[in-house]
């Protein structure tokens, strides 16, 4: 808790307790099944909470976007993103019906009515949204036909409507292999653990031609 109080000192007082409890209900859970690698529960606010709120970093969304966060395990990066932005609508998928059980408990216990979890495939869903957040699930020439039409036109905050990826390593080969424009972030600039230095946040803005 005092890493996120460290880079993130705004945060209301029902902020804090909301995630003072993740801790336990992901420890809880993960005694049932893997929700989240045995070797990072001890680094659990820095690996998994701190970095992604690292979206957090590179764009403060407006009150009414609506994010889609594909792959999202156990819930990350959608989860802290939703306690951080209680006005922007979130919209968790993952194919595996077990961690969606895990995130719709929390999301309840949690009491965030921002936060819609489904058992879905990326490519079956028809809504459109602002952003596309993600954290390493696959290659990026992979994620593309997941994500073909499901941008909203019309941009509400100061980015372009596009997606927003937590990557690690050189991500730059593997932007290359699809011609496209992005921006990267080193987390680094931001948060000064050692974890960090090699992670980032790939920005793509939608062009609406791929």
């Amino acid at each position: 808790m005092e890493l996120l109080l460290k880079y993130f000192p705004d945060i209301t007082e029902d902020q804090i307790e909301k995630f003072r409890k993740l801790e336990a209900l992901y420890s809880d859970w993960n005694e049932k099944i893997n929700v989240i690698s045995r070797k990072d529960v001890e680094h659990f606010y820095e690996r998994h909470v701190l970095h992604s709120l690292g979206i957090a970093k590179v764009i403060q969304f407006e009150p009414g976007t609506k994010i889609l966060d594909i792959g999202t395990g156990g819930g990350f990066p959608g989860i802290p993103l939703a306690i951080l932005f209680p006005e922007c609508h979130f919209h968790l998928v993952d194919s595996i019906g077990k961690k969606i059980t895990v995130v719709k408990d929390i999301a309840r216990q949690l009491k965030l009515s921002n936060v819609e979890a489904q058992q879905a495939r990326a490519e079956t869903l028809v809504r459109r949204y602002d952003f596309v957040i993600s954290r390493a699930v696959t290659r990026f020439t992979n994620f593309m036909p997941w994500v073909k039409n499901k941008f909203r036109k019309e941009d509400i905050n100061e980015m372009q409507n596009g997606m927003l990826f937590l990557k690690g390593g050189d991500v730059d080969e593997e932007m290359e292999e699809r011609n496209v424009s992005y921006i990267t972030y080193h987390l680094e600039d931001y948060f000064k653990e050692e974890f960090f230095e090699t992670k980032k946040v790939v920005y793509v803005p939608w062009e609406g031609k791929r």
